[in-house]
């Protein structure tokens, strides 16, 4: 995991560099503080997939090069097996597989992204991004919350919500939450 956070870093310094953009561009691309990017950049923090879409989509790069340093090549159709996307463990209790990573030029980044519970008292973390976003829960309950709406999802349920808002989600029941996450 660390590792991979390490070379999502190096791949943003990268794109710094070869596009000469400052790391305080970034950073208020992103609405965190210089030094909190700057230690993105150096592997020693992460950052949020939904920012990782919003540089990619100001610069117009894949975002797959960001996460996995892959460069989209299917243009008609991409297929994923069971449990072959590609990988990126964020953190230790998030767990991202790309659906379409092989596919060139699409419009909305499918993952199956697996939570794994935290105590209860532990804060929620929150986010936004551009665009929309749906949630669809396979495996287990999860609680998300959108703005100041908290909602209890089990197995099948699904949402559809403005990704502009506040949200953040977290496992129930002490055991992990296996959803299908579709961001546009």
């Amino acid at each position: 995991m660390e590792e991979a956070i390490k070379q999502i870093g190096e791949r943003l310094k990268g794109l710094r560099d070869v596009l000469d953009i400052p790391a305080e561009e970034i950073a208020n691309l992103c609405g965190i503080t210089l030094e909190q990017y700057e230690k993105m950049e150096n592997g020693e923090s992460e950052l949020s997939v939904a920012n990782l879409q919003k540089i990619a989509k100001e610069y117009n790069v894949s975002l797959d090069v960001l996460l996995f340093g892959e460069e989209p090549h299917m243009n008609s159709y991409f297929l994923t097996r069971k449990g072959q996307g590609l990988h990126i463990e964020r953190r230790k209790a998030y767990n991202y597989e790309s659906l379409a990573s092989g596919f060139r030029g699409r419009t909305a980044d499918p993952f199956i992204v697996t939570v794994e519970p935290k105590p209860a008292d532990a804060p929620k973390e929150m986010n936004s991004h551009n665009g929309q976003e749906f949630n669809m829960v396979l495996e287990g309950t999860m609680e998300l919350t959108i703005g100041n709406k908290t909602l209890t999802l089990n197995e099948g349920d699904s949402i559809y919500f403005d990704a502009t808002q506040p949200h953040g989600m977290r496992a129930m029941n002490e055991c992990p939450v296996k959803f299908l996450a579709i961001i546009f």
